[in-house]
């Protein structure tokens, strides 16, 4: 499936095969079966009341499920998320600079990220945050285990972020282990995760009309590509109750990716439209959940809106854009929804 259209030059993206194969099949569908023990949801109504059924359990929230065959409960999760929102507004008092963005997106947006929020810490902090974790399990396992057997804590004279510093506390092996697998899971999707939006509305829209808001320009990206783009929830007796057409046995995977498109809910819902949100409430809108639902919406988009903000700032301020050259970006399905390899360059 190719889309959107910018109003001064014609971009497509072409999504992985099966994220294609959603549109082709389910798009404006309420209710579907994907496999055997698997029911897709889109309907904004029917996800509604799914999600206000009951909230996500232990191994359904993607941040903070066990870790090493340990649940993080809730104090450790609240606390460093604490860390890190201090770490974030720490970040956004920083005067905005000249950094060089230019180059390929989202690599670029991501290091100005790691940097900006979580500064020049040791080694064992910083590859915590870097991409190629995401490539296998095992390079995450190995380079935690390291990072947790170099025991040591650095002078006061050396910089660490308030999150950085919770690794420290612990006392054991075992406890720096499972404190870097927490720095891992709230510091890594940060970065992550605003990058692959910035990097989407840099193909969706730039360069931008002034007169757009860096709100509204989020708010559409988020609509056509968001980087959380379904929602697990596993079999529950609550779901067959709402609606027969889901079994005892099955899991339920909501998809806000198709809500977001669906032409019941949106005037010309593949259209790159940010001027929609000046008339539209992105907290209430049916279907529209980049966040989750509004009874548990994620912790980080307090963290994610700002700093995203402040990269399209600079974006602005220094008049950059997608390479003209470049006419078609591939969405491919490794985790996150980000359109890869976008050079930005200078107007």
């Amino acid at each position: 499936m190719s889309i959107i259209s910018t109003a001064r030059q014609s971009r497509r993206v072409v999504f992985a095969p099966r994220i294609d194969a959603l549109f082709r099949q389910y798009l404006g569908q309420q209710l579907f079966r994907l496999e055997t023990e698997t029911v897709g949801v889109a309907g904004a109504e029917l996800m509604d009341s799914l999600l206000r059924s009951r909230l996500a359990n232990a191994e359904e929230r993607p941040t903070f499920k066990p870790v090493l065959g340990r649940t993080v409960t809730r104090t450790e999760s609240a606390r460093v998320m604490q860390a890190v929102s201090t770490d974030v507004r720490t970040a956004l008092k920083k005067p905005l600079c000249e950094p060089d963005l230019t180059g390929a997106w989202p690599r670029v947006p991501h290091n100005y990220l790691r940097d900006l929020v979580f500064g020049r810490e040791r080694l064992r902090f910083r590859v915590l945050v870097d991409r190629k974790l995401e490539l296998t399990p095992k390079l995450t396992w190995s380079a935690i285990t390291t990072g947790a057997a170099m025991f040591g804590r650095p002078g006061p004279e050396v910089a660490l972020s308030t999150l950085a510093r919770t690794v420290l506390e612990a006392e054991t092996f075992a406890e720096r282990r499972f404190a870097m697998y927490l720095y891992r899971r709230v510091a890594g999707p940060i970065c992550f995760t605003v990058a692959a939006l910035v990097t989407n509305a840099m193909w969706l829209g730039s360069p931008f009309d002034d007169d757009l808001s860096n709100e509204c320009i989020i708010n559409e990206t988020l609509r056509l590509l968001p980087p959380s783009w379904n929602i697990l929830r596993v079999r529950s007796p609550q779901f067959t109750e709402i609606d027969s057409r889901i079994g005892k046995r099955d899991d339920v995977l909501l998809l806000p990716l198709l809500s977001h498109r669906d032409p019941a809910l949106w005037d010309a819902p593949g259209d790159f439209k940010p001027q929609r949100w000046t008339q539209l409430d992105a907290e209430t809108h049916p279907g529209y959940l980049p966040f989750g639902h509004r009874s548990e919406r994620c912790w980080g988009r307090h963290m994610v809106l700002p700093l995203a903000s402040r990269i399209l700032d600079l974006v602005r301020r220094n008049g950059l854009t997608v390479d003209p050259a470049r006419t078609q970006g591939h969405v491919h399905l490794h985790g996150l929804l980000e359109v890869a390899d976008v050079k930005v360059v200078r107007r």
